[in-house]
């Protein structure tokens, strides 16, 4: 009879798991989620800073193919167009009463205010047809508050 109860009393010491197991385990999975989500919460503000450069660099091209079908106006310095600082809002007003700048830069412009957060631009045509296209907008949800992409060419 002894022999019998020593063998139970093996057999139903350990018979499950403990609430501190659990507790470490609930912790340790949380510590992993939250790991994950500032992960891809950081992919996301790279994505979207990235989206912005792509369109940067896109509107440059854009620019400067208009320049290259009108190069006898570019070359006389037409498309010069100096960064201002105004604000981005006042930026399709602005651009209507200045009746001297061609059409190209002022879609141009305005292309830039409304795909680009605060989106301004320059254009800078030298004696020797180097052309700067600087286009600067704000990526305060992304890595700094101001990005400035440059590209130079010639004509």
């Amino acid at each position: 009879m002894l022999n019998i109860y020593r063998r139970s009393a093996f057999i139903y010491t350990q018979a499950g798991v403990s609430m501190i197991e659990v507790l470490v385990s609930i912790i340790i999975l949380s510590i992993g989620l939250l790991g994950m989500a500032g992960l891809q919460t950081a992919g996301l503000k790279s994505n979207h800073s990235a989206s912005f450069r792509s369109t940067a660099s896109m509107m440059a091209y854009n620019i400067l193919d208009s320049m290259r079908a009108n190069r006898v106006v570019a070359g006389a310095g037409g498309y010069n167009h100096s960064l201002s600082e105004e604000d981005a809002s006042e930026t399709e007003t602005k651009v209507e009463a200045e009746a001297e700048i061609p059409e190209d830069i002022k879609n141009w412009l305005k292309e830039l205010a409304l795909r680009l957060p605060e989106g301004l631009g320059s254009i800078d045509v030298d004696a020797d047809n180097k052309v700067t296209v600087l286009i600067q907008w704000d990526d305060s949800r992304g890595a700094a508050t101001a990005q400035q992409f440059v590209m130079t060419t010639r004509l």
